[in-house]
């Protein structure tokens, strides 16, 4: 593909309208993706050359050429382009521009939809445990507060109407305790998300032989 190509082009004849570049690009956005993106790919780099379906060599190349713009993205120095449509597609191409044809390689047994799933997982699996982090600051932080007001009395309300009085600190560990419900939740959908998607393909699968379970191992 190169630098003016859209990912869609190889189907549709003529040029794009810029209004459905824009209307379909997902780069702007899901570039912060791109840590899980490039662990992903690794994992499945050394998963392909595990099975024999690329060389080791190839695997060498595509883990070096990974590494490097994982660098580039953090110093924010690589150049994203909308028309390469996501983060998927703006890294594989730069992969290829690196390294050539075993950057292309890459792709084997691999669809852009498990792709897009397991990076949604991985993200999704981080960004939970820095909630976990948050929520337990702010159960310590009520906590405290309501150390303070442990003899101190206000006005619980229902239907805007004054109902009882009730203990600020006994109101604020009310709370904590929500809190601790959110916590759990959080802590089962993470149990719950954390099934690698790698080697289900676009739809059922691929013929290749892959290992899915060594996939899923490295990603933790």
């Amino acid at each position: 593909m190169t630098e003016s190509q859209k990912s869609w082009e190889k189907r549709l004849a003529g040029q794009t309208d810029e209004l459905a570049v824009d209307f379909v690009e997902s780069l702007s956005y899901d570039r912060r993706l791109y840590k899980y993106d490039i662990a992903g790919s690794i994992a499945h780099a050394e998963m392909l050359g595990g099975q024999k379906l690329i060389s080791r060599a190839e695997v060498s190349e595509i883990k070096k050429g990974l590494f490097e713009i994982s660098e580039e993205i953090a110093a924010g120095k690589f150049k994203f382009n909308k028309l390469h449509e996501d983060i998927h597609m703006a890294i594989e191409h730069a992969l290829i521009k690196k390294i050539g044809d075993a950057g292309a390689g890459l792709h084997t047994g691999r669809s852009r939809n498990d792709q897009v799933a397991t990076d949604m997982r991985l993200w999704m699996r981080d960004e939970i445990e820095v909630v976990h982090t948050r929520i337990t600051m702010l159960q310590k932080a009520l906590v405290r507060l309501a150390a303070k007001h442990t003899d101190d009395v206000m006005a619980a309300y229902t239907h805007l109407q004054r109902a009882q009085p009730v203990v600020i600190g006994a109101y604020l560990m009310s709370f904590v305790e929500q809190l601790a419900r959110d916590y759990t939740r959080l802590k089962n959908c993470r149990k719950l998300l954390n099934i690698s998607p790698l080697g289900c393909g676009a739809v059922a699968g691929s013929t290749l032989p892959l290992d899915r379970q060594r996939t899923a191992e490295a990603l933790g």
